[in-house]
């Protein structure tokens, strides 16, 4: 499921890799290029009630079969067919659809293969090769850039939803008959579960892990989105190039977040994990300013920087959702994995557009400003969720 994982993510970065020289193709602003960017969430909650409903009816392989495929056809169509702003929209909600149709319904293949009290270190390393796999999606998408155009990144790349999808489907013993699974009988409450969602929020514990993976969720896939510009962006204020490329460099920092996913959530169930959670948080948020305000120094403070910020995104990433697991009431369980879900990448979806009109607001990419007060857009939620949970006391409680 590891490997799997990876492969179905290697298309996340594409459009991060080729959003400059889509941006001056397409004429597009920076906010066209957010909302690009954000298409992707868009696709995936138009999409992920339907998976997470099934998977409590079907064996998740099937829905990962679709998610495969999805994946595979939306890449292809950015190689092949995208021209302008709303057919690349258009592509990126399908790519997000077949993200929905894998990252959650991998985490119930496992679920529903593992015993409970091996769960929680189990979705760490899960939700941690989150990274690895968008660390690689840089990567090859650079190299293939480099080497070829920017149609080719997706077409090439397009394959690795595909493996995911065979991986699955020949390496995954499928789940038995007698596992209580219902069949195809859905009904529009099964697809959105408003009275079992609203239970799922009465429970404090698990409406914090929610809300904090919102805020979680936007810094991260907004940052994640624009690195390889605002790394463009340091390499012209400081008039020096980087000691790589930097898609690699940005792939290679994103590698960061695998062990501190792990390490967090280890470190999480010692000291707590909502004081962990608390104090990651109102790190990761020094660390983003203090990124956007060094883009005209050395190269290796740049690096340095952007290093600790992935770092500290990420550390509370496995413990947000593991939280959310054990918190959540076994029969609405699946509910609660749903709603993390599609609420967290509800963030995803507002992040890289919040990043993108701010820079138009306040002077666009080519301004050293624009850039620091793009980051305070994003990295502001996490220092408001933690302000309102000390005060709720959500964070004083294990």
């Amino acid at each position: 499921m590891l490997l799997a994982q990876s492969c179905a993510l290697l298309g996340f970065a594409c459009y991060a890799t080729t959003l400059l020289p889509l941006q001056a193709l397409w004429q597009l602003s920076n906010l066209q290029s957010g909302l690009i960017a954000s298409a992707i969430f868009l696709g995936y909650m138009c999409a992920v009630p339907f998976a997470t409903a099934l998977t409590d009816r079907i064996d998740a392989r099937k829905i990962y079969f679709i998610g495969g495929l999805l994946g595979f056809f939306g890449l292809l169509g950015m190689g092949y067919l995208a021209t302008g702003f709303w057919s690349a929209v258009v592509f990126m909600v399908i790519c997000g659809a077949g993200l929905a149709g894998t990252y959650m319904p991998g985490l119930k293949i496992l679920s529903d293969r593992l015993q409970q009290v091996e769960l929680s270190r189990h979705i760490s390393f899960y939700t941690a090769f989150f990274g690895i796999g968008t660390g690689l999606s840089y990567m090859l998408s650079g190299w293939i850039l480099e080497a070829q155009d920017w149609q080719a990144v997706y077409r090439w790349i397009a394959l690795g939803p595909l493996a995911a999808m065979l991986i699955v489907l020949f390496f995954i013993p499928p789940l038995k008959p007698a596992a209580g699974l219902s069949g195809l009988n859905l009904h529009w409450r099964d697809l959105f579960p408003v009275k079992t969602w609203r239970l799922v929020l009465h429970n404090r514990d698990a409406a914090g892990y929610i809300f904090g993976y919102i805020t979680h969720s936007l810094e991260l896939f907004a940052s994640r989105s624009w690195l390889v510009a605002f790394f463009g962006f340091c390499a012209l204020a400081s008039g020096s190039n980087f000691f790589l490329a930097i898609t690699t460099l940005a792939g290679i920092i994103n590698f960061f977040g695998v062990p501190a996913s792990i390490i967090g959530n280890e470190i999480a169930l010692r000291v707590g994990r909502k004081n962990w959670i608390s104090f990651v948080m109102l790190g990761s948020a020094v660390a983003g300013i203090a990124l956007a305000t060094a883009s005209g120094q050395a190269w290796w403070l740049i690096v340095s920087l952007a290093i600790a910020h992935a770092i500290l995104i990420m550390a509370d990433s496995a413990t947000l959702t593991a939280g959310l697991v054990m918190s959540a009431p076994a029969n609405i369980k699946g509910a609660a994995m749903g709603l993390h879900s599609l609420m967290g990448f509800g963030g995803g979806l507002l992040g890289p557009a919040i990043f993108g009109f701010v820079l138009d607001l306040t002077g666009s990419r080519s301004s050293a400003d624009a850039w620091i007060w793009a980051y305070g857009a994003i990295v502001i939620w996490g220092v408001l969720f933690v302000m309102y949970e000390k005060r709720q006391g959500w964070s004083r409680k294990r």
